[in-house]
């Protein structure tokens, strides 16, 4: 999975001055865009792992209707990276990427050009669904689906403990959830150490902080929650879903028998079919008048 190719993305969006602060955009081949669907990469929050892994499933989404945004972020092992940089790209991104994708839209619907004014091919305008009944206004948290895997999952719900960074529906697939209990068993070499720096003082009140299972669940919020994690998963043990989703009967858990950390991901396996037809299931953003 983590090598599998797909096709370059149609935009790469900038959030932010730093090399890591983008985001790759797919969008749909045909038919309108009918909302925006921001994912956050795993990797255990380190730097040897990116956002490239992600666009075959990000290609699979678009070809049902929505708009991908893969949200690149700073990572442990570059510069900013850890904690607080990479938390504070995550909230970066879910205010302004939404807005960005809109305005991008809108700009081509109205105009035929792109962000940087240059003139935008039909056959992408026509693929954006631009010349039909299109998503024709600016988004915004509330129209977006957050879809999180393993430290992204953990990333994707901690962010809704911010009001100016929630969504309508938040998806972890295989989530870091619990990072008290992932520091204690030191999964992957001690990864939420590295993220929240253990050798420095504070770590306790970093981790508390930044552990989703501490903070209250996105339904307290009225945000829709739906954690999907395989049974078969030798990096994140599948009870970290099971304990953070016994905490709310308004979370939608998927555990899924035999899938492993990756099928959630793949879009060729049945645990990453399910989560296309999730997706595709979301209600459209509905366009003001």
């Amino acid at each position: 999975m983590l090598s599998r190719s797909a096709r370059e993305p149609d935009h790469v969006l900038r959030y932010g001055p730093g090399p890591s602060q983008v985001a790759d955009l797919f969008l749909p081949p045909d038919g309108p865009v009918r909302g925006l669907a921001l994912a956050l990469h795993g990797g255990f929050w380190r730097a040897r792992y990116d956002r490239v892994h992600l666009r075959p499933l990000a290609e699979a989404i678009a070809a049902g209707g929505h708009a991908v945004a893969l949200l690149e972020y700073r990572r442990v092992g570059e510069g900013g990276g850890g904690h607080p940089g990479t938390f504070d790209d995550v909230l970066l991104g879910i205010r302004t990427v939404p807005g960005i994708v809109g305005d991008l839209l809108v700009r081509e619907r109205r105009t035929g050009a792109g962000l940087d004014g240059d003139p935008v091919e039909r056959d992408l305008r026509t693929r954006a669904g631009l010349d039909g009944d299109a998503l024709g206004h600016e988004l915004s948290a509330a129209d977006t689906t957050l879809i999180g895997h393993s430290a992204g999952g953990h990333l994707a719900l901690w962010s809704q403990s911010v009001p100016e960074a929630r969504v309508a529906h938040v998806i972890a697939l295989a989530g870091v959830l619990d990072l008290v209990e992932a520091g204690r068993l030191r999964l992957s070499q001690d990864a939420v150490g590295e993220l929240l720096h253990r050798d420095r003082p504070g770590f306790a009140e970093r981790l508390a902080a930044a552990d989703p299972m501490r903070l209250p669940p996105p339904t307290e919020a009225g945000t829709a929650t739906t954690l999907m994690h395989g049974t078969a998963d030798d990096d994140v043990p599948v009870d970290f879903s099971r304990t953070y989703a016994a905490r709310d009967p308004r979370i939608d858990l998927r555990v899924l028998e035999g899938a492993g950390h990756f099928d959630l991901i793949d879009p060729l396996r049945p645990a990453g079919a399910l989560l296309l037809q999730l997706i595709a299931a979301t209600p459209a953003a509905a366009s003001p008048q």
